[in-house]
């Protein structure tokens, strides 16, 4: 059995992996390698939201996913520093110039910390000014608590975006599977953590916002040290090669990307806080647990789909369109597959929810589960065309759009809720069509470029 079933296939698996070009051979593998790492992932991530929910009840969870929206507001000041790295340190590597690929390396680690220690330093003096009961709209007697949580928490965001960049670097060399790994690793330690407060603690928003801040940072401070010590010595960070006359180039390609982010935080980030202020505490658990479960499906599709931005600036800059091509056609055949899953997904979807999270837990309407599946939906539909733009820095369209998506987003929202009475899924649908550059500029610009070969508005 082992000669006829076995070799075989492990034969046709090892052919498949190795063949065709050297791009798609590392994506292939990276993309093999994610899958395990993101399963773990996906699954770790389950079993905490049901072990966090039970440990300090859904009110004070629904606190805890407020917090951390409104303290990750500040990553704008990260100006799009990080991805304006990741273009330059792919095309430098590609054109094998080390010594530029330090520099910027080097350069965005001491902007960061600059940035970033700066910020929180200012946070440390306003933090005790600020009324936490009344922004959130919670009693009173959360506010000592919370208060301490958000500089945990805002201590945490500061730390963990200087120390990504590691993770910037790595993704940028086309290999998105050690950053899961990393991510993996912090994720094991936070649950570890968390079953650990379980057993020996009364529910405390403190300790559960010091257990999931605390491994993630572990995990990057050890991935900083393991990785710029062994792989990517050359472009290890030192004071000697900082540049801040290189920062300009960052800056010009990171500052498009930051008016994308700050778009992007508007939608995502914002969700939670309109929820607590509209609907409670409760219903911002409510919509994060369909986030989660449907977000599945964007985590498993983003595995596929995570090399493809780096290994675009690759091929574009060598005139590969016949790869990029290719590659867009499989995504889209593998976008129908992922669909089917989600459908899937939402007919169960309310089983699932009762053994997963107890009956007794939540009370989570279809419609919200529709919505949120639309949502996702609309997410893996635009990421591939999104992230090829992104590779090959034609952010034009997408920059403009964004200082107009973000005003449509909060004007629907509120048009959907105050005018039209209604619930929590309306922040999915005015999501959706808010993201207009994704389901239909993003498609026509790709178009545009790659079938058409136009340049001009569609290129820039």
């Amino acid at each position: 059995m082992l000669k006829k079933y076995l070799i075989p296939l492990f034969s046709f698996f090892q052919t498949f992996l190795n063949k065709g070009h050297e791009r798609s051979i590392k994506a292939k593998k990276n993309i093999i390698t994610s899958i395990g790492l993101k399963g773990g992932s996906i699954a770790i991530s389950l079993l905490l939201v049901p072990l966090t929910i039970n440990y300090v009840n859904p009110e004070r969870y629904g606190i805890w996913l407020t917090i951390s929206s409104i303290v990750a507001w500040f990553s704008f000041f990260d100006i799009g520093l990080t991805q304006g790295l990741r273009n330059k340190f792919a095309i430098a590597i590609a054109e094998g110039d080390d010594e530029s690929a330090q520099v910027y390396v080097s350069t965005t680690y001491a902007i960061l910390g600059i940035i970033f220690t700066t910020i929180w330093l200012i946070f440390l003096l306003i933090n005790p000014f600020l009324e936490w009961s009344d922004i959130l709209n919670v009693s009173e007697e959360f506010s000592n608590e919370i208060s301490i949580l958000a500089l945990i928490v805002f201590t945490y965001f500061c730390l963990q975006f200087v120390l990504r960049v590691l993770t910037t670097i790595i993704t940028a060399d086309q290999e998105p599977a050690k950053a899961s790994l990393i991510d993996l690793i912090g994720q094991g330690v936070a649950l570890l953590l968390i079953v650990g407060l379980v057993l020996t603690t009364q529910g405390s928003l403190i300790y559960l916002g010091l257990a999931l801040c605390i491994a993630p940072i572990l995990a990057l401070a050890g991935a900083n040290f393991f990785f710029f010590s062994g792989k990517y010595k050359a472009y290890k960070p030192s004071f000697k090669k900082v540049r801040f006359s290189h920062a300009k180039s960052l800056f010009n390609l990171g500052g498009i990307f930051f008016v994308i982010q700050v778009a992007s935080l508007v939608q995502f980030e914002s969700a939670n806080i309109i929820i607590s202020r509209n609907f409670g505490p409760v219903h911002v658990t409510d919509y994060n647990i369909v986030y989660r479960y449907f977000g599945i499906l964007n985590m498993g599709f983003m595995i596929f789909i995570s090399p493809f931005w780096s290994a675009s600036t690759e091929a574009f800059l060598k005139g590969d369109i016949a790869w990029i091509r290719n590659s867009i056609k499989k995504y889209n055949m593998l976008n129908i597959l992922f669909i089917i899953a989600g459908l899937i997904m939402l007919l169960f979807s309310e089983t699932i929810y009762t053994l997963w999270l107890g009956k007794e837990t939540v009370n989570i309407s279809f419609v919200l589960s529709l919505w949120g599946f639309f949502y996702f939906c609309s997410l893996m539909f635009e990421s591939k065309y999104v992230n090829f733009l992104n590779g090959i820095s034609a952010l034009r369209l997408q920059f403009w759009s964004s200082l107009i998506s973000p005003f449509l987003f909060i004007a629907l929202v509120f048009l959907f809720i105050k005018h039209y009475q209604m619930g929590v899924y309306s922040l999915f649908l005015a999501s959706i069509i808010a993201n207009f550059n994704g389901l239909i500029l993003a498609p026509l610009q790709y178009y545009m470029i790659v079938v058409k070969n136009k340049r001009g508005i569609w290129i820039r």
